[in-house]
Order: C-alpha cells, then sequence, then structure tokens
C-alpha cells in the first residue's frame, strides 16, 4: 500500500465529506479511493469512517488520525514549496473561483501576462458570485467583493471597486439628464438595480462629501449580473451602476455617458480569500502576489 496515498485519500474524504467528491478532487476512480481508505484503515485495524449511503462521518479514532495525517500532509507540501525550484518555478493545478465582472474584465484578459510568467501552473478559474466551500470544492481561493461573511477563512484585501453611474446618449436624449439624485426618484427615470438571491434588491446609494441620498426608484428591469447591467445601459434601458473598468472602452468610444459626474455611487472592497489551515504554498501565493498587482494598477 502507498501509505501517502491513502492518507490523502482519506483527508480528501474527510474535507470533502463523500468519496464520489474526494474522488473527483484527487482526479482519480471513486473505487481507487474507497480501496485506499480501506486499506488505510485495515493497516491501522480501526475504523476511520462511518459510512451511509449519502454521506460519510468521522469516528473518533479517525477525527485524531485525519489532524495528524493533515499537518503531515500540509508539512510535505510546505517542505516541496520550499525547494529553491519550487519557489522560482512554481507548478501545480490552481483552482480559483472569480466573480463573472472581474474574471471576464479584468482578470481572464491579463492571464497571458500570468501563464507567461509561470508556464507550469495550470489555472482553473470557476466564474460565479455564488458561496464556494474551499475545503469540500478543493478550491485554492476566491476572488470576492464586499464584506467577507464567514470569520474562519483568511481574507486579504487586494483592491478597491469604485463605482459610477452611466447610461446611454440614447437613453439620456429620450428622458433627459438628471441634476440631482433625487431627479432618480420621480418617475422620469429608469434605474437599473441589482437582486441578490431570494431577488432582494440593493439599494443604489449615492454620495458627494458629506450628501447620501438612496435612490427610491421602482425599476421596470432588474438583473443579478453586472455585466448584464453593463449591455442594459448600452441598450439604453436605464440608468446603471458599474465600474469604470467595465465602462471605460464605451466611455471612451461615446456609447455611454456618465450621470452624476460629482456623486459617488459607492466603493466595495475586493478580497482574495483562503482558508486558514491551507499552506500558501508556492503557486497560490505567486498568483496572490500577482493579482494583487494587476488589481491595484486596474482598479
Amino acid at each position: 500500500m502507498d501509505k501517502l496515498s491513502a492518507m490523502k485519500a482519506f483527508v480528501r474524504v474527510v474535507e470533502a465529506g463523500t468519496f464520489t467528491k474526494a474522488a473527483d478532487t484527487l482526479g482519480v476512480p471513486k473505487t481507487q479511493v474507497t480501496r485506499l481508505v480501506q486499506l488505510l484503515e485495515a493497516e491501522l485495524k480501526t475504523l476511520l469512517l462511518n459510512r451511509t449511503t449519502r454521506r460519510v462521518s468521522v469516528t473518533a479514532d479517525g477525527s485524531a488520525y485525519y489532524e495528524r495525517a493533515a499537518r503531515v500532509l500540509d508539512e510535505i507540501e510546505e517542505l516541496e514549496s520550499n525547494m529553491s525550484h519550487a519557489k522560482v518555478n512554481p507548478r501545480g493545478r490552481l483552482r480559483i473561483d472569480v466573480p463573472s465582472s472581474v474574471a471576464n474584465f479584468v482578470l481572464i484578459p491579463a492571464m497571458e501576462d500570468f501563464s507567461a510568467r509561470y508556464p507550469d501552473i495550470q489555472v482553473y478559474i470557476g466564474v460565479s458570485d455564488r458561496p464556494v466551500d474551499l475545503i469540500g470544492e478543493n478550491v485554492d481561493c476566491v476572488l470576492r467583493s464586499g464584506k467577507v461573511s464567514d470569520p474562519s477563512l483568511v481574507a486579504r484585501r487586494i483592491g478597491d471597486i469604485h463605482t459610477i453611474m452611466c447610461a446611454s446618449p440614447a437613453y439620456l436624449k429620450r428622458f433627459g439628464v438628471p441634476k440631482h439624485p433625487s431627479d432618480l426618484d420621480d418617475g422620469r427615470h429608469r434605474v437599473i438595480p441589482y437582486f441578490t438571491r431570494g431577488s432582494v434588491l440593493v439599494k443604489d446609494v449615492l454620495r458627494r462629501g458629506d450628501e447620501r441620498h438612496e435612490v427610491n426608484a421602482t425599476p421596470t428591469l432588474a438583473v443579478n449580473d453586472y455585466g448584464a447591467m453593463l449591455v442594459a445601459g448600452l441598450a439604453g434601458l436605464g440608468i446603471v451602476r458599474t465600474a469604470p473598468f467595465m465602462a471605460a472602452p464605451h466611455l471612451a468610444a461615446g456609447t455611454l455617458q456618465v450621470v452624476l459626474p460629482e456623486w459617488s455611487a459607492g466603493v466595495t472592497r475586493l478580497y482574495v480569500v483562503y482558508p486558514p489551515n491551507r499552506h500558501v504554498n508556492a503557486k497560490l501565493r505567486a498568483f496572490i502576489d500577482w493579482a494583487a498587482d494587476l488589481f491595484a494598477r486596474t482598479l
């Protein structure tokens, strides 16, 4: 029996919660993971996992073994990462998850630079705004904007996303140019808001110095993706909130105009988030440092 492979299989089953998920994250057949765990239990002469048809749970002996095994695997990974070759040429698969607007408008267009610097890192980019189970889905890190709600995760701030209000020239010709945020409340204008899970609308709040105005407009259209919101603005469907890095080419082309330029539509912090028990190995450190520099320049 390959003891190290068996330990890895057991640790992944505990972290993923099922043999199927563990096999998927390890890239091996489920039968192989099952066999390795069975051999490990036979070697240790103890039951490490309680199996059911839907999920596995850890026994008392399994919990104790997991703590030590996970520590050993982390130390092995750290040892390998600290070798001079690994530090100079980090390698391996890196799984990240990124919001669609950040992925499509900033990260993916810049990936050629990252690949040129680190040709031995294979980057898997999940594009979503959903909550991600970093351990269960074997994700190395996620990029998230706004408040990080899980205090058990490590969150490094890598930038601030400033937002502005914009509309197309055709829309402004039809509905007029608002002079004050209160103009957006009187029914003369169409404001397209963002909605979250459960169809909860996110209020647009505009600020100028000490002044603050919460927009109270009844929408005829709402979206849950900022890329879609930008498209809606370009189509003349209403006034939208967007980030300069998304709107820049359209502002330069004149197909989009800033509305209420003296007012800020808000600033959202951008974080790279990863599990506290995950060693920041060379490939993850390379990506975090590269992303921090990229967003500092872009945002």
